[in-house]
């Protein structure tokens, strides 16, 4: 908002004219300048000829059978891919967003990684997939997770802008408690995240209890290492009262031991944290199955942890991460 009314200003146009433009384009869904209600014709065409609205075209859009996810192919302005995934429930309707061409943390059993990072994206290459997703859909998103391809707070400034101009209450104006950030445990982006002032949900994707395993599972461990990434956790709950989420994937005979489930119970416990149970995808399916996933719940939930497991969503439309655009283009075109 402050950027359009500094540009609108140094145009000679008043400042109401921004909250015009950015609620018409947020709010309302306009395509062009001009579909934007009482801007006149003359500053419609002004803005037309030097700013783009939509800028990422749709390349895929593929509908599960099972579960009536959708996931978007994007084919950004300079021909690279990203995807978005929406995940629909009875009261939720929660877009999954990319922040990165491809990621530089390389992840086992993460797909986004595999190629190597590319580039960052943009803060309005973010906002935009929310608004192509509810101008695809007519879906408004009630809850938002940056935890499509890329690592966040690896781009952290323009993930921060993102969630406020997202938040902006003449804007989309979607609640930061219902953003939520994924992290495979970016250290000093916890810390800056905690300072923004806004109370948005983090999920750490943690897939191990101890440095050994996990400097194998998520090789970020070797530069922030437990005691540094819990510490940082310890600090962003204090900050902003709210309750961190600690992914875990469940890897059959690599992280699946009644020694894995009490330390990863220990720090759900130490951060007051709950911990969502995930099932392998990828080239590790083995754990997928129910009873694995139920055996290793039943040892957290003996050692007094708060954990739910999470149901896959979208298989049979490749929904995890990375992985339509990584099966188009190798993952950079």
């Amino acid at each position: 908002m402050e950027e359009l009314k500094e540009e609108l200003s140094s145009s000679g146009e008043l400042p109401y004219r921004a909250k015009q433009v950015f609620s018409g384009i947020h709010k309302k869904g306009a395509c062009s300048f001009g579909e934007i209600k009482g801007l006149p014709k003359e500053l419609a065409a002004k803005l037309d000829k030097k700013f783009s609205i939509h800028t990422a075209a749709c390349k895929e859009h593929l509908i599960s059978g099972e579960d009536g996810t959708e996931k978007f192919l994007w084919r950004l302005n300079d021909g690279r891919l990203v995807e978005t995934v929406l995940i629909k429930e009875k009261r939720r309707k929660t877009i999954c967003l990319s922040t990165q061409v491809g990621c530089r943390f390389k992840c086992t059993f993460c797909a986004s990684g595999k190629k190597g990072f590319v580039r960052d994206l943009k803060a309005y290459e973010m906002v935009e997939q929310v608004l192509n997703v509810r101008e695809e859909t007519g879906f408004p998103a009630t809850n938002i997770v940056f935890m499509g391809m890329g690592e966040p707070l690896d781009n952290f400034d323009n993930l921060e802008k993102a969630i406020r101009i997202i938040n902006h209450p003449d804007g989309i104006n979607l609640g930061a408690r219902r953003m939520t950030v994924s992290t495979c445990g970016i250290v000093p982006g916890i810390k800056k995240l905690k300072d923004i002032g806004l109370q948005v949900e983090l999920s750490v994707s943690l897939h191990a209890g101890n440095d050994e395993l996990r400097n194998e599972l998520a090789p970020v461990n070797r530069k922030y290492p437990l005691k540094k990434l819990l510490a940082a956790c310890e600090e962003y709950t204090r900050k902003t009262a709210r309750v961190i989420t600690l992914e875990y994937t469940l890897i059959n005979g690599r992280n699946d031991s009644p020694k894995d489930a009490e330390e990863l119970a220990g720090i759900a416990r130490r951060l007051k944290a709950k911990i969502n149970l995930i099932g392998c995808t990828g080239d590790n399916k083995e754990d997928k199955n129910k009873k694995g996933l139920i055996r290793f719940r039943d040892l957290l939930q003996k050692k007094k942890a708060r954990v739910t497991i999470r149901r896959s969503k979208g298989e049979d439309i490749m929904a995890a991460c990375g992985q339509l655009a990584a099966r188009k283009s190798g993952g950079s075109r």
